[in-house]
């Protein structure tokens, strides 16, 4: 009860500072049974993000740090307690209609790049658009690929690309619908420290210039410090 009231008095801070709530958790768990035992991966985590921000999800390896971003995501299912994203209530939807909303307000990026290899880059890119409807699909794509310094790759295929120009590749796809909100899971995960690098100040360029919200889980300390808050976890417990 405690946390659930702080959260209702940083909100309320928030909003006298004029900043919306793009993202709520509200006594979030995740619980599984194993057969020797309950395990609880994430126990009762309360916060919110506040629109424009930038947050690092950091803790240990197999803390639960991917399984709390999939529970903000809705790609997973909470044992208990809520989220809101823009101010819907995630879990009040069915599967149909939590992919709807990321359709119209959320972005991914993935360590594994998760690419199409059947698909040219503008194509990967093209995907979500079209999936949205936009008509004009292959002009976004191109546009979004040449701000990602992509603009002469857009007919290779992921397997003719480095992985880093692969990595370029799942940002534009997941900047090119203009989310409000963009959710990224170990984004320089697969990278060298280089690239990685690179690929850092890609993703806080593009969330500049787009205007966006993000959420992201690192273990990667010069990512999590550029970011403007931190959400650490360990041993279930959320401390926002």
């Amino acid at each position: 009860m405690n946390a659930i009231i702080e959260e209702e008095r940083r909100l309320a801070a928030a909003a006298a500072a004029g900043q919306p709530v793009i993202v709520r958790a509200e006594g979030l768990t995740k619980q599984v049974s194993t057969p020797d035992h309950d395990l609880v991966i994430v126990r009762q985590a309360s916060f919110q993000v506040a629109a424009g921000e930038s947050v690092a999800i950091v803790g240990a390896s197999g803390s639960g740090k991917s399984t709390l971003l999939g529970l903000l995501a809705g790609l997973d299912v909470p044992s208990a307690g809520r989220v809101w994203i823009d101010g819907e209530d995630l879990f009040a939807k069915d599967e149909d209609g939590r992919a709807r909303l990321r359709g119209r307000l959320v972005g991914f990026v993935f360590q594994s790049f998760q690419l199409l290899p059947a698909l040219t880059a503008v194509e990967n890119v093209m995907l979500p658009l079209e999936l949205a409807g936009a008509r004009d699909a292959a002009a976004r794509a191109a546009r979004v690929l040449g701000q990602v310094g992509l603009g002469e790759r857009l007919g290779h295929y992921p397997r003719q690309l480095s992985g880093g120009e692969q990595q370029r590749v799942a940002v534009a796809r997941a900047f090119a619908t203009e989310p409000k909100l963009l959710f990224a899971d170990e984004p320089t995960g697969n990278l060298d420290s280089a690239t990685g690098a690179q690929m850092i100040e890609l993703l806080f360029s593009m969330n500049r210039e787009h205007g966006t919200t993000l959420v992201l889980v690192t273990h990667d300390e010069a990512l999590a410090d550029r970011c403007d808050r931190r959400i650490a976890i360990a041993g279930g417990v959320v401390s926002a």
